[in-house]
């Protein structure tokens, strides 16, 4: 991936938030040194240049980290990362390790990449395949089709069919993925970052990243991202999977969250919502309905024969990823808003397919 404006197209940043910008990527690269590297590495001259012809470089002799100006300014951080990361497996590779007889992305910095969850591609969004816009399997891509084939299905008017559908939807899903663990060893993986970074999140955000983590075969993980131009930090979700699944998880963030503020618009005047303040405890509600339906389907797939045990290749990748992982709860005001919330969550159906793009956008919804 190569950046596709002119430098003289790329808005300057002031002194001020350059240097802040410098700062953020310093920060960035000590914790990747100590997380991902044990501190082996000393730390190099990191410098923005203007050029279209890479996104991040590696200069031995002068020992310099070089960044894109276009890629810092105008991608996303989660590329932005991507890139600095891989610039440093090559450092790591050069000076630490002494390796200077093989080819630039040759074995040795692919298996340090590999070791350490860093996309040895610096083309974006992490992908140990090395397949450009993560994996190409015909066979996933089949079952992904099927898939928005059965929830466009479940957009039907008649809630009896769309509800059919939704559960074989999930039963597809849960099936291919049980499948796929079980039988193939080359899976591969990539992530993708939801939500807004200059918006505050809520618990509703929360409970909608917890419910992928639990029904749709994704790891999920709440990260740091830099804001160049704002020059302030933000937080997104960070969903780390097979390309189906991050398609798919991606899709029921924006379905769940959309969904809930339509629900709360519709229902505000139940009685038992008592005024606007009870906006994020009437959409948590919708969640946790929508919850215990898929709860309950799941439960009655197991029955079937039908368990997911979990996926321990991507357990490796997310923890190679995230070397030191947190974890925090969150209270749940349960009142009458919460309650009618839920009722309505109960009846939600999961409808209308991920509309298949680039890998680098969100998931967006097909019309009809």
């Amino acid at each position: 991936m190569m950046p596709n404006r002119d430098p003289e197209q790329v808005e300057a940043l002031s002194a001020e938030l350059e240097a802040a910008l410098i700062r953020e990527l310093r920060e960035r690269y000590d914790w990747d040194n100590r997380d991902r590297f044990a501190n082996r590495l000393t730390a190099p001259v990191i410098v923005l240049a203007d050029t279209t012809t890479h996104l991040g470089r590696w200069h031995s002799a002068t020992r310099i980290l070089e960044l894109s100006r276009t890629l810092v300014l105008d991608r996303p951080w989660l590329e932005v990362i991507s890139v600095l990361e891989h610039e440093m497996a090559h450092q790591f590779v050069d000076e630490v390790l002494r390796i200077h007889g093989e080819t630039a992305h040759g074995e040795t910095f692919r298996r340090v990449c590999a070791e350490r969850g860093i996309d040895a591609r610096a083309a974006g969004r992490p992908d140990p395949s090395g397949t450009p816009g993560g994996s190409t399997d015909p066979g996933s891509d089949r079952v992904l089709d099927r898939i928005r084939k059965l929830l466009a299905l479940a957009g039907s008017p008649n809630q009896h069919e769309a509800e059919i559908a939704m559960r074989k939807a999930h039963e597809l899903m849960l099936r291919h993925n049980i499948e796929e663990t079980a039988t193939r060893a080359d899976r591969s993986y990539e992530v993708r970052h939801l939500g807004d970074p200059a918006r505050r999140g809520t618990r509703v955000d929360s409970d909608v990243a917890g419910l992928l983590s639990e029904f749709f075969f994704v790891k999920v993980i709440r990260v740091p991202v830099y804001l160049p131009r704002l020059g302030r930090s933000g937080k997104v979700y960070e969903i780390a999977g097979t390309r189906a699944n991050v398609e798919m998880a991606s899709h029921v963030y924006a379905f769940l969250l959309a969904t809930a503020e339509r629900l709360w618009n519709d229902n505000r005047h139940d009685a038992r919502v008592r005024n606007g303040r009870d906006r994020l405890a009437y959409q948590s509600g919708v969640v946790g309905g929508f919850r215990e339906k898929l709860l309950f389907e799941r439960k009655d797939l197991n029955q079937t024969g039908l368990v997911w045990v979990g996926d321990g290749e991507l357990d490796g990748f997310y923890h190679a990823r995230h070397p030191r992982i947190t974890t925090r709860s969150h209270r749940v005001r349960i009142n009458g808003a919460h309650a009618a919330g839920r009722e309505a969550g109960r009846t939600v159906v999961l409808h209308k397919p991920v509309e298949r793009g680039s890998s680098g956008g969100s998931a967006r919804l097909l019309r009809g």
